[in-house]
């Protein structure tokens, strides 16, 4: 997957200025975007989220701080802060009511806490609409007037903009497309949710790992056996080497996760008729920069044009994200940067 951080220069920069965090389980990068979305500083911290909500909301604000020091400005520069945060998110009250990769932060009022150690207004979002968002404002959906965006790792998130707008919906559960039923039969496979048939059951790294497993149970040829045996552990990443290296199950079952994925697609295309769907995270196979990568979105394309409306599978760009880990800050700020827009229309 392609990731660029350039920076540009205060000389350069467009006024307003806006930070982004991207807050994960083990880990937070925050960085100072000008408005037209590009960076003037980043760093990146521990979450060191054991020691819990209240000591990382300080350390988040003092990383606050020292981005927007780095950027040579002044925090009265700042318009505003975007945060990014997995989980079950209460956004309009600024409260994560569930985050899956933060134990024991249930409940926290997470933006308040911020805002008060840096001193700025904090908006709270879901981090995978920050990344959707961050993409569709200067990444691959850049031209784009309405995108899904769906991220694969060890879940799959998903963010859906339509003309400039984050399909968050009433509850915050707007866009949970991982979770949308791919297989209704009462045998299907259990996501980690607890629910059967979802698409994240099937094409997530987790539930590739699932599969690989299950197909090594079998009698099936696979050099992937000589690479466990040598201590390689279960992965994508080794999938992703023993297909490169012409494994046939190797191969057969990363074309399968994009059949099962292409499934999802035709649903949202189907639903939202978007200008196109950008897929990013952790597993994507390499992305534009292998041939594996290439081969899979390709095998996707393929079972999408088999599947969808003709027109729109002639008319829907499907590619990948090309800001990498990038997206989520950027994002942030991005969205921090309507709500800005929104509340001096107001005033």
């Amino acid at each position: 997957m392609t990731q660029t951080r350039q920076f540009i220069s205060m000389r350069d920069a467009q006024w307003p200025f806006f930070v982004g965090v991207d807050l994960g389980g083990t880990g937070a990068k925050i960085g100072v975007i000008d408005n037209l979305g590009r960076p003037l500083s980043w760093l990146s911290i521990p979450t060191d989220a054991a020691k819990g909500p209240e000591a990382a909301s300080q350390r988040i604000g003092q990383a606050v701080l020292k981005a927007i020091a780095d950027a040579d400005l002044q925090p009265a520069a700042i318009a505003r802060v975007g945060l990014g945060s997995a989980g079950i998110l209460d956004t309009a009250s600024g409260i994560l009511v569930k985050p899956v990769n933060l134990k024991g932060w249930e409940m926290f009022p997470l933006r308040e806490w911020v805002s008060a150690h840096c001193g700025l207004p904090v908006t709270l979002v879901n981090d995978a609409n920050a990344a959707a968002y961050g993409e569709f404002w200067i990444g691959s959906g850049r031209d784009f007037r309405s995108m899904v965006f769906l991220t694969l790792g060890t879940g799959i998130g998903c963010g859906i903009i339509v003309d400039d707008t984050v399909i968050e919906g009433v509850n915050g559960h707007g866009a949970e497309c991982g979770h949308i039923v791919i297989d209704y039969a009462d045998n299907a496979r259990m996501c980690g949710c607890g629910q059967r048939g979802h698409l994240e059951a099937y094409a997530s790294a987790t539930a590739v790992i699932r599969r690989m497993r299950e197909a090594l149970e079998s009698e099936r040829p696979s050099s992937m056996r000589r690479r466990i045996a040598d201590g390689a552990p279960l992965t994508p990443k080794l999938l992703a080497e023993e297909a490169e290296a012409g494994d046939a199950m190797s191969l057969e079952l990363i074309a399968e996760t994009a059949r099962f994925l292409a499934v999802g697609i035709v649903n949202l295309m189907h639903t939202i008729d978007p200008s196109g769907v950008l897929l990013g995270g952790a597993m994507t196979f390499g992305g534009h920069d292998t041939t594996l990568g290439l081969r899979f979105l390709g095998w996707v394309k393929q079972e999408v044009n088999r599947r969808a409306f003709p027109m729109l599978a002639a008319r829907t760009v499907i590619d990948f994200a090309t800001l990498g880990g990038d997206a989520g800050y950027i994002g942030a700020a991005g969205m921090a940067r309507l709500e800005h827009g929104k509340m001096s229309r107001v005033i």
